[in-house]
């Protein structure tokens, strides 16, 4: 796509600056909240996205197996701090949700520097930032704090006091179902167990809620699963708890990072060649983006597509994972996720969904030459003369690749012309005698 293309398709309209201000309002409420794969942080933030779309909470209870996988013990977190041993404050998880070791296991106690020193994770290359760091699956403690406070600790033992508990209770996860026409599914998923992370994935849930409750009022072709999981553990849950709908699946979309500046970035499914592949693929492209194909390294794609399932499931982020430097790190805070960005990724979502429910295979019903166009208007109905150019281009690409075999996306991979011009252009044809719907 020529570079005048893609910024007439970054430009931001009024309901799309509206929109972005809403969805970084949103994630704004929830990123001070303590989240985990388990706990009242993952609860808290489902409550917040209950109010804007009807979710159903699933609660699923410790040692479940599912899969290859069993649910762990719940997580509770109330308070952890680092005392030098006259009482003064050196490290406190109330200033941070990343100081603490995520999963953390209770203690309390004095400790030798030596033995603080081992259980303290920090940046060197990064000296002013927390980093993230979890210990899910074995019971260890620890704190998380800038490279450059190791300094601070001079004295030979400290006081540690980690209130937290590792109990049985439940995983949690939240879904809502916006039901189409069909039972065919789109399934967008976005993991909701990082604590206070803005991009990864404050972003990606609050534009899924944004864009769950817009399709509330719209009639769609297909039914719509949004699924606010744990990473990893919430989305095997899930496919072990609904392993006879997984058929119904036809597209899917993990969602995370969508609100910083770069990208953005499209990571194909495992078949490589799904319909959602090609549909992203053409909408990054419109905006300059990039199309990696699938590795089993990352985000819960890799669940949707082992092999004993397949899903058709992609990855859309802006920046991809583990390539900025704020990744998993205190510096993913509000200020690097802008209300422009969120509202260009949920502009592309928009017009992912729209080629999902606008696609269709158009037959010619005058294929021997061209069909006189100016005789119908049909020039005069797409704007006249100020428009002519591509306008005229879209009738003549889809008149002649309009054999029966292929869809309106195949044509607007053919042509380099946008998706919406040529659905717009298909149905004007259509209403003047020119297609009809193959049956395809």
């Amino acid at each position: 796509m020529n570079h005048s293309a893609v910024i007439a398709a970054n430009r931001p309209s009024s309901e799309d600056i509206d929109a972005g201000q809403a969805i970084y309002d949103l994630a704004s409420r929830l990123y001070p909240i303590c989240r985990s794969i388990t706990g009242e942080g993952v609860r808290r933030t489902l409550a917040i996205l209950g109010e804007h779309l009807p979710l159903e909470q699933r609660d699923v209870a410790s040692g479940t197996p599912v899969f290859d996988w069993t649910v762990p013990k719940e997580w509770v977190i109330r308070s952890a701090t680092i005392k030098d041993m006259a009482g003064r404050t050196v490290l406190d998880f109330a200033d941070h949700t990343l100081h603490v070791l995520n999963y953390s296991r209770p203690f309390s106690g004095t400790v030798s520097r030596e033995d603080l020193l081992a259980h303290i994770h920090t940046l060197p290359d990064q000296p002013d930032l927390i980093p993230y760091r979890t210990s899910y699956y074995a019971e260890n403690w620890g704190f998380c704090m800038p490279h450059r406070r190791l300094a601070e600790l001079t004295e030979a033992q400290y006081r540690i006091e980690i209130d937290s508990e590792l109990k049985d209770g439940t995983l949690t996860y939240g879904e809502y179902l916006h039901r189409g026409e069909t039972e065919r599914e789109f399934l967008f998923s976005a993991h909701i167990c990082h604590p206070s992370l803005a991009n990864d994935n404050c972003s990606g849930l609050a534009l899924l809620a944004f864009l769950a409750a817009g399709l509330a009022t719209r009639k769609t072709r297909y039914s719509y699963r949004f699924l606010f999981a744990p990473g990893t553990i919430g989305a095997l849950t899930w496919l072990a708890h609904n392993e006879d709908r997984v058929d119904l699946i036809d597209h899917g979309l993990i969602v995370s990072c969508v609100g910083d500046g770069g990208g953005p970035t499209y990571k194909r499914s495992r078949r490589g060649d799904a319909f959602i592949d090609r549909a992203m693929a053409h909408v990054v492209s419109r905006h300059g983006g990039t199309v990696l194909d699938f590795s089993p390294y990352g985000y819960d794609e890799r669940q949707y597509c082992s092999p004993g399932f397949n899903l058709p499931v992609g990855l859309f982020q802006r920046s991809a994972f583990g390539t900025f430097p704020e990744y998993h790190t205190s510096a993913d805070n509000l200020d690097f996720i802008r209300p422009e960005h969120l509202a260009s990724s949920r502009r592309m979502v928009t017009d992912l969904i729209d080629i999902v429910e606008e696609d269709w295979t158009p037959l010619n019903l005058h294929p021997k030459g061209e069909p006189q166009l100016g005789r119908r208007g049909l020039y005069a109905a797409l704007g006249g003369d100020t428009s002519t150019g591509a306008s005229a281009m879209a009738m003549l690409w889809v008149l002649n690749l309009a054999d029966g075999d292929n869809s309106l996306l195949s044509m607007a991979d053919r042509s380099g012309l946008p998706f919406e011009e040529l659905a717009q252009t298909a149905q004007l044809l259509k209403a003047h005698g020119l297609l009809a719907y193959s049956g395809r």
